[in-house]
């Protein structure tokens, strides 16, 4: 069975740190872009960050460029979000998921697969 896992939420402060990770199975995780996509409560989801296989490129949205940085390690089959000084707007619940197509910059199209999401929350 096809399975993505995200761990590493919880709740911090403005201006903190939170690691997020991604451990696939049931598939070549090494062969597939992946991606992170948020949702806030009665917001529509979101793309944040994706990464092409071999870690060849990166890509971020404009809201969190200079602050998150996504990795993977294809050895572990597993992706990363380090996502640094935090803002309240960065609340939500992240997924890990896994696009149709290439990733080649903002993405805005489908995804075939999806975790059941981790809860980041930046509160004071």
């Amino acid at each position: 069975e096809e399975q993505l896992v995200e761990s590493g939420g919880g709740l911090v402060q403005p201006g903190g740190s939170l690691t997020l990770s991604c451990a696939a199975s049931g598939f070549l995780f090494e062969i597939f872009d992946m991606t992170w996509v948020r949702q806030a409560p009665g917001k529509e989801a979101e793309w944040v960050s994706g990464i092409r296989e071999g870690g060849t490129a990166k890509y971020y949205s404009d809201s969190v460029k200079g602050r998150f940085t996504i990795s993977r390690d294809d050895a572990k089959r597993t992706m990363y979000l380090q996502m640094n000084n935090l803002r309240h707007e960065d609340s939500g619940l992240y997924y890990c998921t896994r696009p149709t197509t290439t990733v080649e910059g903002p993405f805005t199209g489908e995804y075939d697969l999806w975790g059941r999401g981790t809860q980041v929350t930046v509160s004071s």
